[in-house]
Parts: structure tokens; C-alpha cells; sequence
């Protein structure tokens, strides 16, 4: 979801790799499964017990910085790990999450409330997953994750290649109870299957594959059917989130520019991979009409979300930062002739993945701030003022 990194500024970590890319060939195995798009069974828990509620804490008042004009309030989530890309219920009353915590190697599904009590891992505890978000009703949620595929969380991407994220074939898009349980595919192919959001409306569901070849944006309905292709530029197109009356989508971008560019990216193509250090935003209706580009300062710009006015969207970017490793949120009015991003952020390290209330008077999103040990990212929530 996907990643730079949401520890962008610390050594990158496996899972944050996969959160960006919301992230090796498929054995013979793994392709039978997906061509018959079997149910996967996982282990589930005694009747009386449940999906295993892990110990929270409840959450803590932070001091926002005084350059942090937006924020009259901020309070911290999680503590500890690495935490990030946590999205609402429909409801507001949770919010689901993807984190490395504990003993775990990669990214797996928890939910929590927004005192950061009650976080329970509702993924299957295997593989490695990504991008996760409730199904309208609070009932039900859906989540990338290879489990079927392999128990452990895969090889690295290969870091002779310099910095690049790697699209797993093996990740296929699920859908389960709140609590994890009944987990079945909801959409797969023999390629990259993840980067799934729901629009505020219920009705569909957006999402990256690369079934086709090149990584696209795809449209579908919230039971998996009717897929449709959005996007069919040369380049990865990914992170996609619907404006709150779900007419429109917002989407990060790489577009390789001349023959030179186009041959390195098709080259990393053939290896699974994509090198994420242009990433422009871009704009469409939700029938993939209309795109247009909102931002074009040759930065990393990801993690796009509407705000609830449906004209800004607000983002993470390096812009204007010479190492190009510190991130910083952004917003932007994209009904603007020229719009120009407004800095909402300072912290000298990593703040990203952002997500507003309906109401615009709350947004969540995960930082590097207030942490104790480095390479920790946690989540936090910010009353907001415009």
C-alpha cells in the first residue's frame, strides 16, 4: 500500500516494502490453488475463544510541533513495532491496521478501537499481508496476504537492483469476518493481486493487479465481480482511494518518460519489481474517465486521501526534502488551476498514510514520532482545523 517507506528516513524493512506496493514465481502449487480459487482453510480458534486479543494500550496526548497549524490535538494509538496503513470501519468505532510487532517477521491484519485498546490479529497469521479495510457494515473485511502460497513472509526483494519494491504474484485479495475467521478469495490471478479500498458508498471495490502484465488500477463490485480495467498507461499505477460520495478516485503513479526509462522499467518488470522514486498523484471518476494529474514535482508523492469536501486530498511526499528521505504530509486542492501542495507536517522523520473522518474533524495516519526505539512507526489521530 503501498512502499518509500513509512520508515523512510530508518533502514527499510521488509514489511514496509510490502505496505507500500499494499506487497518469486508461483510454484505449480500455488498456481492449481488460484485456478481453482479454492477456499483456504486456516486454523481457527476453540468456539469459546475466539481470534487472540493482544494487550493495547490505551491511548496518549501528544504535543502536536508549533509549525503543525491543522492539528489542535494529536494522540498516539499504538506503541511499539511498526504500525501503519489503519483505516476506519464504516461505523468510526475501529479501525483496521497492518503491523509487525512481537515475534512476527512481516505484516499481518489487527483491528483496534480508537483508543488503541481490544487489538486483535484478524489475519491469518500467515504469509505476509497488506492493505486491509472493513466491507461495508463492520461484519466483514478484506485484506491482501499470500498464506496460500507459503507460511513464512518470502524472500526479499533483490537489493542489488537498489531500491525497489517487489509486486508478489502469490498476494491474492480475501475477504472474512471481523474477527478473521471464514477467510476466502475474493479475487485472484496468477500475478499481483492487493492494494484493495472500498468506497464510502458500499458498492465497489478498487485495487492493483498486474493479471494483465503491467501493474493497473481494476474496478469491481463489493462481491468480487464485474472487474474492470481504470487504467492502461506504461507504468505502476497503484494506491488508489475513493472521494467520500465515491465518484472519484485518487492514485499514485510511475510513468517511465523515453525509450530509456521504459526499457529499465519493463526490465524490473520481468523480475516482479518496480522502482517507486517518481510517484506523481493522479485524478479520475470512478469510471476511470477524466484522469488527469494533480501533482508533478518529480517527488515520491503516496498515500493519497480525499478530504470530505471532495477538492483536497491530502498525501505524504518527500518534496523539498534533499536527502529525499524524509516524509512529511501534504494537502493539495485539486480543483485549483495550479495547485500547489501546503506542508501540514514537520516531524523531521516519517508521517504518512493518512485517512480523514466523514466529518473532516479527525485524521488518522501513522508517524516515526514519539518513538522509542528506531525503525517504530505507530498510529496516531489528529483533531483537525482548517
Amino acid at each position: 500500500m503501498s512502499a518509500l517507506t513509512r520508515a523512510a528516513v530508518l533502514p527499510l524493512s521488509l514489511s514496509l516494502l510490502t505496505s507500500f506496493a499494499c506487497k518469486d514465481q508461483v510454484d505449480a502449487k500455488v498456481e492449481e490453488a488460484k485456478a481453482k480459487h479454492d477456499y483456504v482453510e486456516t486454523p481457527k480458534p476453540p468456539p469459546d475463544e475466539g481470534p487472540p486479543v493482544m494487550k493495547g494500550h490505551t491511548a496518549i496526548e501528544r504535543e502536536p510541533l508549533a509549525e503543525e497549524r491543522h492539528f489542535a490535538k494529536l494522540r498516539q494509538l499504538t506503541f511499539g513495532g511498526e504500525n501503519a496503513e489503519a483505516y476506519l470501519s464504516f461505523s468510526e468505532e475501529k479501525l483496521i491496521f497492518q503491523s509487525t510487532r512481537d515475534d512476527l517477521k512481516c505484516d499481518q491484519i489487527f483491528t483496534m478501537d480508537l483508543q488503541g485498546n481490544d487489538v486483535t490479529m484478524v489475519s491469518t497469521g500467515k504469509g505476509r499481508t497488506t492493505c486491509a479495510y472493513f466491507l461495508p457494515g463492520d461484519e466483514r473485511i478484506v485484506y491482501a496476504s499470500t498464506h496460500a502460497a507459503a507460511d513464512d513472509c518470502l524472500a526479499n526483494p533483490d537489493r542489488s537492483k537498489g531500491y525497489v519494491w517487489k509486486l508478489y504474484d502469490e498476494f491474492d485479495i480475501y475477504v472474512a469476518n471481523a474477527d478473521g475467521s471464514d477467510p476466502k478469495v475474493l479475487s485472484a490471478s496468477p500475478g499481483y493481486d492487493a492494494e484493495a479500498t472500498v468506497s464510502p458508498k458500499g458498492d465497489k471495490i478498487v485495487f492493483t493487479s498486474t493479471r494483465d502484465g503491467d501493474p493497473e488500477l481494476y474496478l469491481m463490485d463489493i462481491d468480487g465481480q464485474n472487474v474492470q480495467r481504470l487504467t492502461d498507461a506504461p507504468g505502476y499505477d497503484g494506491g488508489a482511494f475513493f472521494s467520500l460520495d465515491g465518484s472519484k478516485i485518487v492514485w499514485r503513479a510511475n510513468r517511465p518518460e523515453g525509450e530509456e526509462e521504459l526499457a529499465k522499467y519493463q526490465e524490473l518488470r520481468t523480475e516482479g519489481l518496480v522502482r517507486p522514486t517518481a510517484l506523481e498523484l493522479m485524478v479520475m471518476n470512478a469510471d476511470g474517465s477524466d484522469k488527469r494529474v494533480i501533482t508533478d514535482n518529480g517527488a515520491a508523492n503516496f498515500g493519497p486521501f480525499w478530504h470530505p469536501d471532495g477538492k483536497r486530498v491530502i498525501f505524504s511526499s518527500n518534496l523539498g526534502e534533499e536527502s529525499g528521505r524524509e516524509f512529511d504530509l501534504f494537502i493539495i486542492d485539486t480543483t485549483a488551476e495550479k495547485p500547489e501542495p501546503e506542508q501540514v507536517t514537520h516531524s523531521p522523520e516519517f508521517d504518512g498514510f493518512p485517512m480523514f473522518t466523514r466529518d473532516g474533524k479527525q485524521l488518522i495516519f501513522a508517524s516515526n514520532r514519539d518513538h522509542e526505539k528506531d525503525g517504530e512507526t505507530n498510529v496516531f489521530v489528529a483533531d483537525w482545523v482548517d
